[in-house]
């Protein structure tokens, strides 16, 4: 992990205990630079401002504008859409896990997380690009 400090994660979460807990976990363990917002709207506005980001961790069951509807606008862009995106979720309705794996994450992580379950999908997904 010796570029891991040239690494951003964007956590965007309206949880603000969650993505403070994942703020933790990531800094904690990793040299992560980690950004958060709180709604899909923030996390586009940080990419239209041209914020570099190398993964999103994406709470799926946001008010206004879900993470699903998020990753949609994302796949629409040229170069976001190769910004891998990790889904957080509480969610075990099947449908909204059917939707969102149609939409081709990196990954899931189930909420509330283990530290270690978080940790090493981060760096699986970041450092092995899987």
């Amino acid at each position: 992990m010796d570029d891991s400090f040239n690494k951003t994660v964007l956590i965007v979460d309206d949880d603000a205990m969650m993505a403070q807990m994942a703020e933790y976990i990531l800094k904690k363990d990793t040299e992560y630079k980690i950004l958060k917002a709180s709604s899909g709207m923030e996390c586009l506005r940080f990419l239209q401002d041209g914020t570099d980001v190398d993964l999103i961790l994406l709470d799926i069951q946001m008010p206004g504008m879900d993470g699903i509807k998020t990753m949609e606008l994302l796949q629409k862009h040229d170069y976001w859409k190769k910004i891998p995106v990790i889904f957080l979720t509480a969610s075990s309705d099947r449908d909204t896990v059917i939707k969102a794996g149609k939409l081709g994450p990196a990954g899931y992580v189930k909420k509330p997380f283990s530290p270690n379950d978080l940790l090493q999908r981060v760096i699986v997904t970041l450092e092995l690009g899987q």
